[in-house]
């Protein structure tokens, strides 16, 4: 991508364009920033602009005039489909992001990680693997960490780049990494995407730009990914916690087994993984596969697996207090995140659920709860009427002889009530999980503010 002689703007002051900024101003390249909010409301980003800003448009009419630009650099999690981005794009002017820029600009192999759930973890489980595994230098980032764009040219090409991809960060890439690690697909992120098939579309582009030289790594088991990658054409890996695969990663008779093929390898019992959760086996499994195709070595796969203690607000220990155990899983943005936890936790729970509307049914989730050991559900947030409902529905809907016990539902002002609440109804042997669902944003910054503000209630419990 040449930025040499181009009109540019920056749309959106989040962490990767303010990153992107500095990169541009240290390659002596000038640019409009613009943000739909006021400068009020940006006073420390602003601060942080380097001198290279040629023109600044905040507030109303910050997307006028696009068609006058030649590259526009959007914030991840930005739509794509208002009005005057359409128009722009009929003109003439390329829209792409600070994660396309890395991608198309860096020398070095890149693994990038997609998926709706797992991304972090895996990301963090590859990046430790391939630092212990092989000689060469590791680069973790993307939507985890600080932005590597910075970096970008001093990258030598005999290193390894882990990338961990969101929908957003993928939705305008023309390239893919070297190799593509699909977790998952499931409805995420509908109050941003057009539609399901925008999400998917989105997602894929992880491989979608692939040739004969490059790899697949997918879950054998998740039918989202299986039907993404339909008539992928290339080289691909199948990881699955249920099944022998061909080539690539799988479960057997307790064992995590690679496969070339030929010949399986132990790398470890799943016993010794020491994260929790089914869904995070299926991590190992993908961070096994992908590490691999790097020439990391089994020990190095195995040592990290039965060490790495997880990475916080995904299933975090918080504390047991008079016999009653709290659990962080605040990065649970998705019903299919809670339905995870809930797998994952034994004895009976407290569930606190609900936060902003991401426009995600909850019926499965619903289902679930009914299923499993919750005596109590807590729901706060813009969602909290939804969660109730999708319950009620679920309960109703069962049939007259069913013995599944209906849990008590009850509505929270926010999470410090919810945690209050939680201590009241919680006796020995139950884990209080705030699992919330949801997004956070009706209430947080981010999911991360969300968890430690929960930890922080419950160590002044």
């Amino acid at each position: 991508m040449r930025l040499e002689g181009k009109r540019i703007a920056l749309v959106g002051l989040g962490v990767s364009n303010l990153a992107l900024a500095r990169y541009l101003h240290a390659k002596g390249l000038s640019f409009e920033v613009r943000d739909k909010k006021r400068a009020e409301q940006l006073e420390d980003k602003l601060s942080q602009l380097p001198p290279s800003v040629s023109r600044l448009i905040l507030g109303d009419g910050y997307l006028d005039g696009l068609e006058q630009l030649d590259l526009v650099f959007l914030t991840p999690g930005m739509r794509k489909d208002f009005p005057e981005i359409r128009h722009a794009v009929g003109c003439g002017t390329v829209f792409s992001s600070e994660m396309a820029l890395f991608v198309d600009q860096c020398r070095a192999p890149i693994c990038g990680i997609t998926g709706s759930a797992g991304k972090t973890t895996t990301t963090s489980l590859i990046g430790e693997m391939l630092r212990r595994g092989i000689s060469k230098r590791v680069y973790v980032g993307g939507n985890i960490g600080n932005p590597l764009i910075e970096l970008v040219d001093s990258i030598e090409p005999e290193a390894v780049v882990v990338l961990e991809l969101s929908s957003f960060q993928l939705q305008m890439m023309t390239k893919s990494p070297h190799v593509a690690v699909l977790l998952n697909i499931s409805p995420n992120h509908l109050d941003v995407h057009a539609s399901m098939e925008e999400y998917v579309e989105a997602k894929s582009n992880i491989f979608k730009h692939h040739t004969s030289c490059d790899h697949l790594v997918v879950n054998a088991d998740e039918p989202g990914a299986q039907s993404a990658i339909r008539g992928y054409p290339y080289d691909c890996l199948q990881f699955s916690r249920l099944h022998a695969v061909e080539r690539g990663a799988f479960l057997d008779d307790g064992l995590i087994l690679l496969t070339d093929g030929n010949h399986s390898t132990t790398v470890l019992p799943a016993s010794q993984v020491r994260i929790p959760g089914l869904h995070n086996l299926e991590n190992v499994l993908a961070a096994c596969c992908a590490s691999s195709l790097f020439g990391c070595s089994v020990e190095a796969m195995a040592q990290v697996a039965s060490t790495f203690p997880g990475v916080e607000h995904r299933l975090e220990f918080v504390r047991e207090i008079d016999g009653v155990t709290y659990i962080n899983d605040s990065i649970a943005t998705t019903p299919e995140r809670t339905m995870a936890a809930i797998a994952t936790v034994t004895g009976p729970v407290v569930l606190i659920a609900g936060g902003y509307d991401k426009h995600l049914p909850f019926d499965h989730l619903a289902e679930k709860i009914l299923q499993a050991n919750i005596p109590v559900v807590l729901t706060l947030g813009v969602t909290a009427p939804k969660i109730e409902e999708a319950i009620s529905r679920a309960a109703y809907a069962r049939p007259s002889t069913s013995q599944r016990r209906v849990p008590a539902v009850i509505r929270c002002e926010d999470l410090k009530e919810a945690v209050y609440k939680a201590r009241e109804y919680a006796t020995p042997g139950y884990t209080v999980l705030l699992s919330p669902a949801c997004a956070s944003y009706d209430m947080f910054r981010n999911f991360e503010e969300r968890g430690r503000l929960f930890k922080k209630l419950v160590y002044e419990l």
